[in-house]
């Protein structure tokens, strides 16, 4: 399987007021050659450095600080906390909103805010250094795509960003100043000037749907515009409808969408299970092999812009591994097709029983511990927060003999050399956010993901779109921040829980979650307290994390 491989960038010692690194490591001299004033002259330095900003979005999910798309599932209401019984509550304290679950987890996100600013310094970088570029003449084209590039892979780090911590210092320039929290309505208007810029210049067909086999994970002009409707309804959903004006129209943002259906480049793959690899993926035991043959593969004609991962992730520097995946798995169980993990995002039982039994999504979606047998073998001494189901569209996986699946391409460790993709944006989003933004054809679109379903029709409503994404989506990243965009108080409401019975070290425990908890903090995160501390208080925390 070819794959837009992100291999690590070196263009020099790289410090940012913003995250921690000691004086010994500023006075190091660089390991690299590859310095400022050789580099930046040339068209190849250009796509090397853009390759080093890619590298960067990756290391915010390979690094194994708290990653988004985990931080994300435990937050809804789709997932708990887990993770093993004896370990700290860090986890259960994002899931109840509330600090006082672990008083001294004041750091949790401080690796994943010095990430995501490192790889916003990558991209501010080649953005500064293009006027430096020789292009030559007729390679405007190469140019604007490009900084297109540059400026998408910005933008979903602050929009990532933003949606954590709501306030946040925005730098669109290299610097080592102490830069305060900005304005994030500020924030939201860098984000989509951005996004528009590479919507429009990201050239057509770069990148084509067509070409996945080689260039996905590669951003284009209609992730971009997929992604500015995120923005929009994420922005316009949590502060007003008018948060946006004079800033985006929702009849650009909705013509963005209409854009990338009509392309042609992007369609549903025929069969919900062939979107992700654990949910296709067959045990074979006879052969102790797995059989992926129904898996529609990485850069299917349905993702629309990917994370990407590899497998030759190693305690040795190399970084591209994807880090959150082994937190996904069983907790210390292995049952081939599922491999082991940490028992992270135990899943609410409430999700399950909302589904329709004839939705044919329910199944690749999660993993029915006792229908499937595999209660039995599955470590409950260590598990906290067991409720008998766990997420099956991103795993870990393993042999039928227990061989850890990654094991097999001969790389490194099961805990950091997962190299399953995260897909970002897929095309049935597209069609459920233009139906959203009041399409013409926002039924047809609508029907469409039914159909794939198993579903019958029924009238496309706002309230039928939320609850239909609710399943479409599920474990996918999306579902808390569909909650919050429909208001502080909906999301609240939804997600608060009175004693649910669990198990913890195969004990009786049970869960609450507070409304209040939740109202107090608006639905964002914990400052790192590291950050405020070297910021000298210019950073202040936010609302209810005190």
């Amino acid at each position: 399987m070819n794959k837009f491989r992100l291999n690590i960038l070196a263009i020099g010692a790289v410090s940012l007021g913003l995250f921690s690194c000691s004086e010994s490591f500023l006075d190091v001299d660089p390991s690299t050659s590859v310095l400022d004033q050789n580099f930046y002259k040339t068209i190849d330095d250009a796509e090397m450095a853009l390759v080093g900003c890619y590298d960067g979005y990756q290391r915010t999910s390979s690094n194994g600080n708290q990653s988004f798309y985990v931080t994300s599932e435990v937050l809804s209401d789709n997932c708990f906390g887990g993770t093993g019984n004896t370990d700290g509550r860090g986890y259960q304290l994002l899931d109840r909103f509330d600090i006082t679950q672990s008083p001294s987890d004041n750091d949790i996100f401080n690796g994943t805010w010095g990430d995501y600013y490192a790889g916003i310094f990558r991209c501010n970088t080649l953005l500064q250094k293009m006027g430096n570029v020789d292009w030559g003449e007729g390679n405007e084209t190469t140019r604007n795509r490009i900084e297109g590039e540059a400026r998408f892979l910005r933008a979903i780090m602050y929009f990532d960003l933003v949606r954590l911590f709501e306030n946040i210092p925005l730098l669109l320039e290299p610097t080592a100043d102490n830069v305060v929290q900005e304005d994030p309505l500020n924030v939201y208007k860098a984000i989509v000037e951005d996004l528009v810029f590479a919507s429009d210049n990201i050239s057509y067909p770069a990148y084509s749907a067509a070409w996945a086999a080689d260039n996905d994970g590669r951003a284009t002009q209609w992730a971009a515009k997929a992604m500015l409707a995120r923005v929009y309804l994420f922005a316009t959903g949590y502060y007003g409808e008018s948060y946006l004006d004079g800033v985006i129209a929702k009849a650009d943002v909705l013509a963005g969408l209409e854009n990338v259906i009509e392309d042609g480049n992007f369609g549903l793959i025929e069969s919900f299970d062939g979107l992700f690899e654990p949910s296709a993926a067959v045990a074979d035991e006879e052969s102790n092999t797995l059989d992926l043959s129904a898996y529609a593969g990485a850069g299917n004609k349905e993702a629309v812009f990917t994370q990407k991962f590899n497998s030759t992730q190693d305690y040795n520097g190399n970084v591209d591994g994807n880090g959150w995946l082994v937190m996904m798995g069983m907790r210390n169980t292995s049952f081939a097709p599922y491999g082991r993990g940490w028992g992270a995002c135990t899943v609410n039982s409430k999700l399950v029983e909302a589904f329709s039994s004839s939705d044919t999504r329910l199944v690749p979606s999660i993993i029915d511990i006792q229908g499937e047998g595999i209660e039995a073998s599955y470590d409950l001494k260590t598990q906290r927060e067991y409720t008998g189901y766990s997420v099956k569209k991103y795993t870990p996986m393993a042999l039928p003999d227990g061989t850890d699946y990654v094991a097999t391409m001969g790389q490194g460790s099961f805990q950091i050399s997962q190299y399953q993709d995260y897909v970002v944006m897929r095309y049935a989003d597209v069609l459920l956010m233009a139906a959203e933004l009041g399409s013409a054809n926002a039924q047809d679109y609508f029907d469409q993901v039914r159909e794939r379903a198993g579903l019958g029709d029924v009238s496309v409503t706002k309230e039928g779109i939320m609850k239909e994404r609710r399943f479409e989506f599920a474990f996918e990243g999306i579902r808390y921040w569909d909650l919050l965009r429909q208001g502080l108080d909906v999301a609240a409401a939804t997600i608060a829980e009175s004693d649910v019975d669990v198990l913890s070290g195969n004990a009786a425990d049970n869960i609450t979650i507070s409304a209040d908890k939740i109202k107090a903090t608006k639905g964002f995160m914990q400052i790192p307290n590291t950050q405020i501390t070297l910021s000298g208080g210019v950073l202040k925390q936010n609302a209810g994390w005190n």
